[in-house]
């Protein structure tokens, strides 16, 4: 399998995890470390180290992972209160697996902004 990260390790199932739904494109998961009551991560089954990797064709794919985000807020029964869905990209977006995938955030309401840090970089 392309890329070897532990994400595409739980794919394979060389690694456990709680899996909580998974079908041909995509897999879902519980989080190890959650940072809400709810924590699942989405992943496409196809290999995708970050946004900036996503082409043209993988349309479906990334669509489908939002998709998977709704059903799991129904079936979890969270989709009428809210919850949150965030894609990191990179180490200063906050990623840390370099295979794309969604954190799906519910239970607790949640704040803005998103981040702690107070020194923020010059863009542009």
């Amino acid at each position: 399998m392309s890329g070897g990260t532990i994400f595409d390790k739980i794919i394979a199932k060389e690694i456990p995890a709680d899996i909580v739904y998974e079908d041909d494109l995509s897999l879902a998961f519980k989080d190890i470390n959650p940072q809400a009551p709810v924590h699942v991560l989405i992943i496409p089954k196809k290999h995708i180290a970050t946004i900036n990797d996503i082409e043209e064709s993988d349309r479906e794919v990334i669509g489908h992972l939002y998709v998977v985000a709704a059903r799991l807020a129904q079936q979890y029964g969270f989709a009428k209160d809210g919850y949150r869905v965030v894609m990191n990209c990179n180490e200063d977006g906050g990623q840390s697996v370099y295979h794309i995938h969604l954190h799906l955030l519910a239970g607790v309401t949640m704040g803005w902004p998103p981040f702690a840090n107070n020194s923020p970089k010059q863009v542009g």
